[in-house]
């Protein structure tokens, strides 16, 4: 793997954009569905699925090939963000707020397909502004309870182009492309199994069906 891109190459976020496009809809809508903004209590849960997959992901951060990828790397960890978000809504971060499923990324890292995982993950954050909109009707925001939906400095935009531009800039052999696509396909798979973990797949107590 290079970090020397070559010219005329198609866009590799764009690609992955199309790649994963109906699952990410899909799970977006499923999110949504499951109302994980409605209270506190399923505030919370929508958070411990959050500190999973931050959890899952964290061996990235520290990957040298992945760090010479994106220079900026270490920046975008957002692990102690959301445990603090978890102290804020006071979760027992050795139980409430721990992993709530084995973790996915086990053994050595490989960096295409932790590049995978990044895509999704800072993709993620482009949709923040949204949630955090439902948020602040609970009472949370990005300095009390959604510090990991916090936006960089420097405006979301310019952050995530800086990503995509990295990522982009890599050159991949063909095998490593197939698992760049396969990693963030593992982790929007990975999401569905956490929100499903967290409890937010069961309607809230508002939406049963009366008896």
């Amino acid at each position: 793997m290079s970090t020397a891109s070559p010219s005329g190459t198609t866009s590799r976020w764009r690609r992955l954009q199309a790649a994963t496009d109906a699952v990410h809809r899909a799970l977006d809508a499923r999110i949504m569905m499951g109302d994980p903004f409605r209270d506190r209590d399923r505030y919370g849960r929508f958070l411990a699925m959050q500190l999973a997959i931050f959890r899952d992901i964290d061996v990235l951060y520290a990957d040298p090939a992945l760090r010479a990828v994106f220079p900026d790397l270490a920046e975008r960890r957002r692990l102690p963000l959301a445990e603090q978000d978890a102290q804020d809504l006071g979760l027992n971060l050795g139980l409430d707020a721990a992993p709530i499923v084995p973790p996915a990324l086990a053994g050595p890292v490989d960096p295409p397909t932790g590049m995978g995982w990044l895509y999704v993950i800072e993709g993620a954050d482009l949709g923040s502004p949204f949630l955090l909109q439902e948020t602040v009707k609970i009472g949370i925001d990005e300095d009390f309870g959604a510090r990991h939906m916090r936006g960089h400095a420097q405006g979301r935009g310019l952050h995530w182009r800086h990503f995509t531009e990295a990522l982009d800039a890599a050159v991949l052999t063909e095998a490593e492309e197939a698992r760049v696509v396969a990693g963030a396909e593992a982790a929007f798979a990975r999401v569905n199994r956490l929100f499903e973990a967290a409890g937010l797949a069961t309607p809230s107590p508002q939406d049963a069906p009366a008896r």
